[in-house]
């Protein structure tokens, strides 16, 4: 195994960096399925590499030499990790999939709330209406998906910015939107350096409707005003939480995600849509892909060459 190994691990790092400017550079539907799937890569190569690291330390293990016929004299020779290293490494595998359990276990009980409550919803059409005074409007998971609008959101909004609402929520429950959301958390549950994208994806989910709601009325102009009125709305009239982290609402669910330190998120979903709508940047597109093929391929060029390493050991142990 040579220091190559350690990239898949410094990746990331690179991957937070770029997050956000990708997310508002590319067009929302491809920044979306860019972060999510990048996010995934790189925590299961990340995860991948923790693991190789951790096995290095485990067949250093006197008794597993003996059962495994191994030399430990190659083994040591061959590794560039040292076994603190090894060790540390997995420790954090341990973590890293503890974690990982533990947000499944949660994102899915919250996706079974949300479908529940989905199906407890009076009528049988996709969109539902109730009678709350609060100003509010979001997607619950469940097959199929619905949306639930209030009152006060209905009264807050022009007919206009209604249909703006209405193809935007339509455009998360058209697009399962909950999926992107959920690989991209369990990512950055297993790698927590992942957590920028967890939330630039949040970010990029909203963007997509956002154009959707835009191309749909025609009018970006007026899908603007439609989520700004309804922010000011939201403001008036805090909502009651929709009960579960599933549901995707017309403000967002990225609120407590965006780094304090930028604008908020619907202020800078408000500005972009009152730009030209984002054009395909290939060039940038491809450097980030290729970023993810190469700590990829460095994850399986370091499990080849443990396997040869092991493969060396088991010869020179039987010789």
């Amino acid at each position: 195994m040579h220091l190559l190994v350690y990239l898949p691990l410094a990746v990331p790092l690179l991957a937070a960096a770029a997050a956000w400017p990708l997310a508002e550079r590319l067009p929302p539907v491809s920044a979306t399925w860019l972060l999510t799937g990048g996010a995934v890569a790189l925590a299961a190569a990340s995860s991948a590499v923790l693991g190789m690291l951790a096995l290095t330390a485990l067949v250093r293990v006197p008794l597993i030499e003996v059962l495994g016929k191994m030399s430990g004299q190659v083994i040591s020779s061959g590794d560039p990790a040292s076994v603190p290293v090894a060790i540390t490494a997995g420790a954090l595998l341990v973590a890293a999939a503890t974690a990982a359990a533990r947000a499944l276990w949660r994102r899915a009980a919250a996706l079974l709330a949300a479908e529940r409550q989905a199906r407890g919803l009076p009528g049988a059409g996709q969109v539902v209406v109730t009678d709350d005074e609060a100003a509010d409007a979001y997607t619950l998971p469940g097959l199929p998906c619905r949306i639930v609008i209030t009152a006060g959101m209905l009264r807050a909004l022009s007919g206009p910015e209604r249909r703006v609402l209405l193809a935007h929520e339509r455009a998360h429950a058209a697009g399962l939107h909950y999926l992107f959301s959920t690989a991209a958390r369990l990512a950055a549950a297993a790698n927590p350096l992942l957590r920028p994208l967890a939330a630039a994806v949040g970010y990029t989910m909203e963007r997509w409707a956002d154009e959707h709601a835009s191309a749909v009325t025609g009018d970006r102009q007026l899908a603007a005003r439609a989520i700004a009125r309804a922010a000011l709305a939201t403001t008036a009239a805090p909502p009651q939480p929709a009960g579960d982290a599933a549901t995707l609402g017309f403000l967002g669910t990225v609120r407590r995600l965006a780094p304090a330190r930028r604008p908020g998120p619907v202020p800078r979903r408000v500005a972009a849509l009152l730009r030209p709508p984002p054009q395909p940047r290939l060039l940038l597109l491809v450097a980030a892909v290729a970023i993810v093929m190469v700590s990829g391929a460095s994850a399986l060029e370091a499990a080849r060459d443990l396997h040869a390493l092991l493969a060396l050991a088991r010869d020179a142990g039987r010789s």
